[in-house]
């Protein structure tokens, strides 16, 4: 049985829009569709980008440029500290049996995954004997971890 089509049968259009624009004079906003009369605001694409800040100068161009941090090394090297090794042996996913490497690390989830390289940093305090492979190691990251008994091999 086919639906027969008049204007009783139109649906809504599902919010898309607040008020239907350029529907005519009769509906409140036809002939220019609130967009009044010429100017930039009334042009196809118009609009600002969303930091446009009405000429005013711009925060990011306010704000001073300092210092230098490469994305490539940002990316590649994956810091820990003493403290997280040691919650990571209190939480038992890591073991002071086993050596503890970049791989290990980024199994149990401690390191980003597209790391290349470990640096081991001193925050903190460890008392659980460890035996560590790093890329880099502080010395005094080396110094507290050879004091409990562990051991830290630099590749």
């Amino acid at each position: 049985m086919a639906e027969s089509f008049g204007l009783n049968g139109l649906k809504g259009r599902n919010g898309i829009d607040k008020k239907a624009l350029g529907r005519g004079i009769g509906s409140g906003c036809g002939k220019t569709s609130s967009y009044g009369h010429k100017g930039g605001k009334a042009r196809s694409g118009r609009g600002a980008v969303k930091w446009f800040e009405g000429g005013q100068m711009p925060v990011y161009r306010r704000l001073p440029k300092r210092g230098f941090v490469s994305a490539r090394d940002r990316s590649s090297v994956a810091y820990i500290n003493l403290v997280d090794l040691q919650r990571l042996c209190d939480g038992g996913r890591i073991s002071s049996e086993t050596d503890v490497t970049l791989e290990g690390l980024k199994a149990v989830g401690a390191v980003n995954r597209s790391s290349t390289s470990l640096r081991l940093l001193a925050k903190g305090s460890l008392s659980v004997p460890l035996n560590i492979s790093v890329s880099y190691a502080s010395g005094a990251a080396l110094a507290a971890l050879e004091k409990v008994g562990g051991k830290v091999q630099i590749v």
